[in-house]
């Protein structure tokens, strides 16, 4: 079942994310946030963990990824 509530704000996420979540969330495919997974986070993948076949994403591992992805840009605009 596909989750089609709309999130305005991060905090309105629940605690333990779904790529679902994330990609509505993002506004991007569900397929380019299981890409994400696979990466390592060091180069920009998104933290995550097993639970059996699944793949979650605590709140705060989401909250931090988006604030890294924000400062690396910085970072690059500013170097």
């Amino acid at each position: 079942m596909a989750d089609t509530k709309k999130y305005y704000s991060v905090n309105q996420l629940p605690a333990v994310l779904t790529a679902q979540h994330i990609a509505t969330y993002l506004g991007i495919s569900r397929t380019r946030v299981y890409e994400l997974f696979q990466l390592i986070p060091s180069v920009g993948g998104i933290p995550n963990f097993d639970i059996g076949l699944s793949k979650r994403v605590e709140r705060q591992d989401f909250i931090n990824w988006i604030q890294d992805r924000k400062q690396e840009k910085v970072n690059k605009q500013a170097g």
